[in-house]
């Protein structure tokens, strides 16, 4: 984390537009209150639609993402990743960030990677939204991919 720079967006209207959320299972402590969040978000931005779907693990969200995206105006996508004493965090998040990416592009719809790659389970919950946490990436990568959708939307007026 940076520690600056956020552009902090509160909400956006977002009435009338519909949110697809995936997140893994792994860490589901963390990612079912970062599902919430994102849930709370969405409504909080006046978002009523909203389809939730649970996948194994992070490297499963792109091709989850992809099918909502065929769905929904924006996808969220959310997890943790956290650094183990192998390569498998490099190429999970690899994976996971090129495939989230790829989806985005070829299916022209906002995607928030709001998968947390993290060194330690503390920094994990540091940005996971919970009471006493610094950040808040469900609530954040929602009204992200939200505000995405409007912006495209205005260039097309």
């Amino acid at each position: 984390m940076a520690g600056f720079g956020d552009p902090h967006l509160g909400t956006v209207d977002a009435a009338g537009l519909k949110l697809g959320i995936v997140g893994s299972r792994w860490h589901a402590d963390l990612v079912d209150h970062m599902v919430e969040r994102a849930q709370a978000a969405a409504k909080a931005c006046g978002v009523d639609d909203v389809i939730v779907a649970r996948v194994a693990g992070s490297v499963e969200l792109p091709i989850v993402a992809q099918a909502l995206a065929k769905r929904c105006d924006a996808v969220v996508a959310l997890g943790v990743v956290i650094r183990g004493e192998t390569a498998h965090f490099d190429y999970v998040n690899d994976s996971v960030t090129a495939g989230l990416t790829r989806v985005a592009l070829d299916e022209q719809t906002p995607v928030a990677h709001g998968v947390l790659t993290v060194e330690s389970l503390g920094q994990a919950k540091d940005r996971a939204g919970l009471e006493d946490s610094i950040e808040d990436k469900g609530w954040q990568s929602t009204v992200a991919v939200l505000d995405a959708v409007l912006a495209i939307r205005d260039l097309g007026k």
